[in-house]
């Protein structure tokens, strides 16, 4: 037996497992900044139970849950599970290393990439109704350990989905979280159809290119929101033929606290971008609203939104306490929707669409594994680059992304 597998590369003997792992750790003790909470240690590989399957990571994708993980901040990860030490990481892919004595579906050797809902299977609400309502409903990586930055992960074998065989192994690594979460935002909460015009706040983010491309493939009008020119060329190259740069709207965001003047420049900055939105859907108010940047834009998302028009929301990037005028809300009978990542089906369907080459993955940057705690602190200061990949046992120099941008 192996002590441990060297990095980058694939061994010969699929399934053989060597006696460690490396990993990067947090430990309750040392929550902070992630270039100093996340640390490279050699751990033990874990035991697979009945249901679940081992995972040799080829490649990672970087998420902001990673920074909150290593912060210990909104909530700690050490109260959301029992592990001495937490691995985070919520997007992988990888070749299945070994499966437990209950799982059909999948074998030693198998491409695939993961999603991230796990659940326990059992409840009313994961047969009828819906896995994300189970009341053991977590995000793996997250609210569980065992993530994506280590040489090997354990997760429910429902989590795992095809790799697309045109995708290299960053590329297939990039786009779970991200976009299967856009995915159940517009097809299945906010029901997004043919003709609708939807604005995208953060068009060329994470979630935003993933929610301009859906809004394509419905027949719908995206309205890409981003946040300087030169993210326009990304994003027109996804589809998104009416472009906004927030930058020009200088007084937009809401900053609390607020004083008279400043909500007064705020509220004409607002009307002055909803004309601007209106010239570009030829007169027409927004039937839905791509929410994830939260505070400094909500009060703008209600105010923009037509008559029973959506606002569908899945995070709050710039706050978690919402300010709004809420008459525009009752008066014009708008709904506010909350949408949390994306259940197996939801994963699987999205999935397919990667494959039929109708939806693409957009990875900006690759590191090498030694640099994953680099990778989370230049997110965490937000001086990263679009989506970001970490190489774990691929080659760094397969992601498709120079290898000069990985270092």
């Amino acid at each position: 037996m192996t002590d441990i597998f060297p990095l980058r590369e694939v061994p010969k003997n699929v399934g053989e497992l060597p006696k460690k792992m490396l990993a990067w750790c947090i430990r309750p003790d040392r929550e902070g900044d992630p270039d100093t909470a996340m640390k490279l240690e050699e751990v033990e590989v874990p035991a697979v139970g009945p249901n679940e399957a081992l995972v040799l990571v080829m490649g990672a994708g970087v998420n902001f849950n990673g920074v909150w993980a290593a912060r210990g901040k909104p909530v700690s990860v050490f109260r959301m599970h029992g592990e001495p030490m937490h691995i985070a990481g919520s997007d992988a892919s990888g070749i299945v290393w070994k499966v437990g004595d209950q799982v059909k579906r999948w074998k030693a050797g198998d491409e695939v990439v993961i999603h991230c809902n796990q659940s326990c299977g059992q409840c009313p609400e994961c047969n009828g109704l819906d896995p994300m309502a189970c009341s053991e409903q977590k995000i793996w990586g997250y609210e569980t350990s065992w993530g994506s930055f280590a040489q090997f992960t354990k997760v429910q074998a429902q989590q795992l989905l095809r790799k697309p065989k045109q995708l290299d192994w960053l590329s297939a690594a990039s786009y779970g979280l991200t976009y299967f979460t856009a995915y159940r935002m517009l097809v299945h909460q906010a029901e997004v159809t043919a003709g609708d015009h939807v604005l995208v706040w953060g068009a060329a983010g994470g979630l935003g290119v993933f929610a301009v491309q859906i809004c394509r493939m419905l027949g719908a009008n995206p309205i890409a929101v981003v946040g300087g020119k030169e993210k326009m060329e990304l994003v027109k190259s996804l589809g998104a033929g009416a472009l906004i740069d927030r930058n020009d709207f200088a007084d937009l965001m809401y900053k609390p606290p607020e004083t008279p003047e400043r909500n007064k420049a705020r509220m004409e900055a607002c009307k002055r971008f909803g004309k601007r939105v209106r010239e570009l859907t030829g007169g027409r108010d927004v039937d839905v609203v791509f929410e994830h940047v939260g505070q400094q834009t909500f009060p703008t998302s209600v105010f923009l939104a037509k008559k029973f028009g959506k606002i569908v929301i899945c995070g709050a990037t710039t706050g978690f306490n919402l300010e709004f005028d809420v008459r525009h809300l009752w008066m014009r009978q708008k709904q506010i929707l909350g949408s949390h990542f994306a259940n197996a089906y939801q994963a699987e369907r999205a999935n397919q669409l990667v494959h039929e080459g109708k939806i693409r993955p957009v990875l900006d940057q690759v590191f090498p594994f030694e640099q994953t705690a680099h990778a989370h602190a230049l997110m965490a200061a937000n001086k990263h680059k679009g989506k970001m990949g970490i190489a774990v046992q691929a080659a760094v120099a397969r992601a498709g992304v120079p290898e000069a941008d990985a270092a």
